[in-house]
C-alpha cells in the first residue's frame, strides 16, 4: 500500500497536476485578463497577417494591429470612466432633475390629458424621476467601485497588452503542442472540435461584437446630431446593450424618450424613438449579412454568458462569458456529430 502511494505521489502526472494547480492559483488574479488577451489576439490575427505581407516582420505587424485595435479600446474605456466621474458628481449634487422645470412640463402634459387623469400626473412624473435616478445611481456606484481599483486596472492593462502580443505571435504553437499529447485515434475528433470552435468564435466576434460596434458607432453619431449631452457615451452604452439578446439597446432609447417628454422636447423624443426603430431594422440586416457563413449561436447561450460572465470574471466577463459558453457549445456539438457518424 505504501509503495503504491509512493509511486502515485512520485509519478510524473501527479507532479504535473500539482504544478498546474499551483500555477493556476498564482495566475488566478489576472486569469481573466490572460483569457481576454488570448481572445483579442485571436481577433487581431487576420489583421496582423495582412500587415505582415507588407511589413515582412511578424512582431511589427502584431504591434501595429494592437495599436489599431487595443489602444482605441483603452481610449474608449478611459473616456467612459471620465464621463462616469462627471455624471456621478452631477447626480450626487441632485442637479440631474432639478435642471428640468417639472411644473411647467406637467402643466403642458395636463393640457392633453382627461380631467380625471390630471391629479395623478405629478405622482407618475415623480415616480419616473425617482426610478431613473435609482437606476443611474446603481450603475454609477458599480463603475465608481471599478474606478477605485484603477492601480490594479493599470497592472491588468499592462498584462493585457503583453499577453495579446505573445498570444498573437506564438499562439500558433499551442495547437501542435496540445496535439502531441492526444492519442492518434482521437486526432480527427480534435481537429473537428477546433474547426467548430473557430466557427463559433467567428460567429460571436462578427455576428455579435462587430455588429455592436457598428450599431454603437451609428448611435453615437445620431445622439450627437440630436444634441444629447455625452452622445459618444450614449453610443457606447447602446453598443453594450446591443449585445444583450431580446432586450437590445431599447432601454437607452426609452430612457431618452422619457427624458425628452419630461423636458418638454416632444419632437426630439419622437425622433429618438424612430431612430431606435431604424437601428433595430439595421441590426436585422447587418447581423445576418456578417455572420451568415458561420454557426448560428442560440440567443440563450449568448444571454447566459453575457449576464453570468461579469459575475465570475468582472467587467471583461461581458466578452469572456459568451465565448466560454460558445466554445462549450462547439465541443458538445463536435461530440454529438462524431457519435452520430459512428452510429451510421
Amino acid at each position: 500500500m505504501k509503495n503504491t502511494i509512493k509511486e502515485s505521489l512520485g509519478s510524473s502526472l501527479f507532479i504535473i497536476a500539482v504544478l498546474l494547480a499551483i500555477s493556476l492559483i498564482t495566475l488566478m488574479p489576472i486569469l481573466n485578463v490572460l483569457l481576454l488577451g488570448a481572445i483579442i489576439a485571436y481577433g487581431i490575427r487576420p489583421l496582423s497577417r495582412k500587415l505582415q505581407k507588407k511589413l515582412k516582420f511578424s512582431s511589427v505587424s502584431i504591434i501595429l494591429s494592437i495599436i489599431l485595435v487595443v489602444i482605441p479600446l483603452i481610449l474608449v474605456l478611459a473616456y467612459t470612466i471620465s464621463v462616469i466621474m462627471d455624471l456621478s458628481s452631477f447626480i450626487s449634487s441632485n442637479d440631474l432633475f432639478n435642471s428640468i422645470s417639472l411644473t411647467q412640463n406637467i402643466d403642458s402634459i395636463n393640457t392633453y390629458l382627461p380631467t380625471e387623469m390630471k391629479s395623478s400626473t405629478a405622482t407618475i412624473t415623480t415616480t419616473i424621476n425617482e426610478s431613473i435616478t435609482d437606476i443611474l445611481k446603481t450603475v454609477l456606484e458599480y463603475f465608481i467601485e471599478f474606478i477605485k481599483s484603477l492601480p490594479f486596472v493599470a497592472l491588468q492593462l499592462f498584462v493585457l497588452l503583453f499577453s495579446t502580443f505573445y498570444f498573437a505571435r506564438d499562439g500558433h504553437k499551442i495547437k501542435p503542442y496540445v496535439t502531441s499529447f492526444i492519442p492518434e485515434n482521437r486526432h480527427r475528433f480534435f481537429k473537428h472540435m477546433l474547426n467548430e470552435i473557430k466557427l463559433v468564435l467567428k460567429s460571436i466576434f462578427y455576428g455579435h461584437f462587430l455588429t455592436a460596434v457598428i450599431i454603437g458607432t451609428i448611435a453615437a453619431i445620431g445622439f450627437s446630431i440630436l444634441g444629447y449631452p455625452y452622445g459618444i457615451f450614449l453610443g457606447i452604452l447602446t453598443g453594450i446593450f446591443q449585445l444583450i439578446p431580446v432586450l437590445g439597446p431599447w432601454p437607452i432609447y426609452l430612457i431618452l424618450f422619457i427624458w425628452d417628454i419630461i423636458s418638454g422636447n416632444y419632437i426630439r423624443g419622437v425622433i429618438v424613438l424612430l431612430f431606435g426603430f431604424g437601428l433595430s431594422l439595421s441590426d436585422m440586416y447587418i447581423r445576418p449579412a456578417i455572420s451568415v457563413q458561420y454557426i448560428d449561436i442560440h440567443p440563450l447561450i449568448f444571454l447566459l454568458g453575457f449576464m453570468a460572465g461579469p459575475i465570475v470574471f468582472g467587467v471583461v466577463g461581458f466578452i469572456i462569458g459568451p465565448l466560454i459558453l460558445g466554445i462549450t457549445y462547439a465541443v458538445i456539438k463536435t461530440y454529438k456529430d462524431e457519435k452520430e457518424k459512428l452510429l451510421k
